[in-house]
């Protein structure tokens, strides 16, 4: 399995990932044909190579490369979980997790796709075993959250050795069980729910 993950690296090397202000995605460019990407973070961009599509590998930015140890350890210590992907390895600039099929409770939100509390239930115990295992957990959003097969994963646990609560489940959670009801199943146009987002973000950012 090394040597896929070594073909893997090679394509991974010709891709330049930039970070941005704001707490903005990142931006991607020169990505090989053997590469999708999957996803867009604030410090990394995950990507499937078409040859081993079992695997994901999240690529940090130059000036974030120093999360790739720090998530390994996250990683590390949560240890075999049903809430979160499985860890395989950490190289220079990426991690090498399982891949994770499923929509992301934005995109849920934005095609209209029912959310079932089962997903709140998932993610109040997978909190819970964060806590047993010394870590924090922190910045669970809904780009961070897939629905699979009825159930709740989390799939970014970077921000899990910061201290502090930054209240976005306790709020994420709050607006479900009273306003959920309201558009379930239902698409919200994708410039309201950005519109929304970084207002959250800004709002967050001085009154958290």
């Amino acid at each position: 399995m090394e040597t896929l993950w070594e073909q893997a690296a090679e394509s991974l090397a010709k891709v330049k990932v930039n970070s941005n202000v704001n707490n903005e995605p990142v931006t991607i460019s020169e990505v090989p044909s053997t590469l999708n990407c999957v996803g867009l973070g604030t410090d990394a961009a995950v990507f499937q190579h078409k040859e081993v599509p079992n695997y994901v590998y999240k690529l940090f930015a130059d000036e974030k490369k120093h999360k790739v140890e720090i998530e390994k350890e996250v990683y590390e210590k949560l240890g075999p979980s049903e809430y979160f992907p499985t860890f395989y390895a950490a190289m220079d600039h990426c991690l090498v997790l399982s891949h994770e099929e499923g929509k992301t409770l934005y995109d849920c939100i934005v095609e209209g796709i029912h959310i079932p509390e089962q997903v709140v239930l998932d993610v109040e115990r997978a909190r819970e075993h964060v806590r047993q295992r010394g870590l924090n957990p922190r910045d669970i959003h809904l780009k961070n959250i897939i629905l699979q097969n009825g159930r709740g994963k989390i799939i970014d646990v970077s921000e899990y050795v910061k201290p502090g609560n930054d209240f976005r489940w306790e709020h994420l959670k709050k607006g479900y069980e009273e306003y959920y009801h309201f558009f379930d199943g239902k698409p919200v146009p994708l410039w309201i729910v950005e519109t929304v987002r970084k207002a959250y973000n800004q709002w967050n950012k001085h009154f958290s």
